[in-house]
């Protein structure tokens, strides 16, 4: 079995799924027909197009997870650009149903997920990867379940944006999305050559935010671990900074910016450029 130690203590995101959505439902039910088309940060994509793409999370998860659905069958060797073109696809069909399909839709299908979540063991290794934790590696389920839920929870925010409804950024549901998102530090950071010890401690400001810290042993990167106190770069940022910077929403250095470094430049900047999507 791989050992996952290195991406840091679990976390269950499984109670966190009706939360979101209640919040979603009530958001996408106050939109009137001009919200629906309104641009939003990802390219091409409109209010209507990110709802329909939450839609398809939602059927992937039921089929190919619950059922075990083989769908359609992507190339690892070029898995982002494979992706993209499925969820174009998906997304061009779906801007041919109604926004209140849309939201029954959403609401029928996704407590059937919440009982498929709740089902599952999480301690164990999976046979999905996270991509931008360890490519091509079974990833352990409360990891993949974890990405599910900021996948779910970052696009909310993209339409909370677009309509300029801020919301669904209680601690409870932002800390996790923070949390999972920096478990991609070690993998961002895997080209970088330092001594044994060295650290770079990640302190999140806000309500939603805490610290985090990744260190350096003799093979590789991982998270906590046992840094020099001599050898901690650290970088205070704001939570709404993290989860935006890591889903490319910003640049690195806009987020250079608005982020206070102290100690190894080089170190923080290689830290912000963090990616916790597929791209």
């Amino acid at each position: 079995m791989a050992d996952w130690s290195w991406a840091g203590p679990m976390i269950d995101t499984r109670p966190l799924f009706p939360a979101e959505r209640r919040r979603l439902l009530g958001a996408l039910g106050s939109l009137d027909h001009a919200d629906w088309q309104r641009p939003t940060v990802c390219p091409g994509w409109s209010v209507h197009d990110i709802a329909g793409h939450l839609l398809h999370d939602y059927l992937r998860g039921l089929s190919g997870g619950r059922d075990g659905h083989p769908g359609v069958w992507l190339p690892c060797e070029d898995l982002p650009r494979a992706l993209a073109q499925v969820n174009e696809q998906f997304v061009a069909q779906a801007r041919g149903l109604s926004p209140a399909v849309l939201i029954d839709l959403l609401a029928h299908l996704g407590p059937q997920l919440d009982v498929y979540w709740a089902g599952l063991d999480l301690d164990v290794i999976g046979s999905i990867d996270v991509w931008w934790a360890a490519p091509d590696v079974p990833a352990p389920v409360w990891l993949h379940v974890a990405r599910e839920y900021t996948e779910c929870w970052v696009h909310q925010q993209q339409i909370r944006d677009a309509v300029g409804r801020p919301g669904a950024d209680e601690p409870e549901l932002m800390h996790p999305v923070i949390d999972t998102f920096l478990r991609a530090l070690p993998r961002t950071l895997r080209d970088v050559q330092a001594a044994p010890g060295t650290a770079l401690r990640m302190v999140v400001e806000g309500v939603a935010g805490g610290t985090w810290t990744v260190s350096r042993d003799e093979a590789a990167w991982s998270m906590g671990g046992d840094p020099d106190p001599e050898r901690i770069t650290s970088l205070e940022i704001g939570a709404d900074t993290v989860w935006r910077l890591a889903t490319g929403g910003i640049s690195a250095e806009a987020a250079r910016a608005v982020t206070r470094l102290h100690g190894d430049e080089a170190l923080g900047r290689a830290a912000l450029a963090i990616v916790a999507i597929i791209r």
